[in-house]
Formats: C-alpha cells, structure tokens, sequence
C-alpha cells in the first residue's frame, strides 16, 4: 500500500522480475566450450552453455542439464565462477556461471537451444559476437586475455 492506502499490484502484463538462469564454464587446454544462442535473448550471439533454473531443480541440476541440452555433453557442476544481471530484449536475467568438467570425449553436439556448439580456441573468443558482459567475464576470470 502506498500513503494513500491504494494497493498497487503493477500492470498484469508487466514482467514479474528476473529470471534465474545458469551458465556452464569448460575449458581445456587453450579451448573454450561455447554454443551460439538459437533463440532470444541475444540470438545469434555466442555464450557459454546455459539458460533458465526450472522450479524444483538445483543449480547443479540446472548446469548439467542445459550443457547436455545445448552440446550433448556430459558434466559435473563445480564451484560457483561468478554471477551477471544481463538486461537484454526487455528482459532481466540473473545468471549463475559455474565451472564445469567436462566427462565426454566427443566433440560437442548443438542441440535444443544452441545453432552451433563448438570447442573455441581462447585466442579467438573475443572476435566472436558475443552475449552481453560475457567478454569482461572471461578476462576477469582469466580465460580470456584482458580487454583493451
């Protein structure tokens, strides 16, 4: 309620806040797992594998999963790298990226969500088009060589 004692329950078409999604970070030597985005937000654009936590399911859970959905791989969630607020297509994710092992030997597959999925020399991660802040990420991180 506000002074006036009006309640104010927002616009019903209004979006109810953030969406919680998680991303998968796996790399081998001077490679980085990636998959470019099939759908919005920022399709077309390359990302780390990963997408929305569903009701009920961990975000251990959540990381295999959508590294299995995007690339038919395999792999086992490890600690937490960081975390993004990424505003993009009118809409507000929360994302989660976590460090990944990967457990196949094959090369990935693109599946569900992803137009392509690929191994990426690190070298050339920055020339790609890439999703919102993932860039600042990597080099944060040490992936990738810091940004200029």
């Amino acid at each position: 309620m506000d002074m006036t004692g009006t309640e104010h329950r927002g616009d019903p078409g209004e979006e109810r806040g953030p969406q919680l999604g998680v991303g998968a970070v796996a790399t081998r030597v001077n490679e980085l797992l990636m998959v470019r985005r099939k759908h919005s937000p920022q399709a077309g654009k390359w990302s780390v594998p990963g997408g929305r936590v569903r009701r009920g399911e961990t975000l251990a859970e959540a990381v295999v999963r959508e590294l299995r959905e995007e690339t038919s791989l395999g792999g086992v969630c490890g600690p937490l790298m960081g975390w993004a607020e990424v505003f993009s297509d009118g809409q507000h994710h929360v994302v989660l990226d976590f460090e990944v092992t990967i457990l196949d030997q094959g090369e990935p597959t693109a599946g569900d969500d992803a137009q392509e999925a690929a191994w990426i020399p690190v070298w050339t991660v920055p020339e790609l088009p890439l999703v919102d802040g993932l860039a600042e990420f990597l080099a944060d991180q040490g992936i990738i060589e810091t940004l200029v």
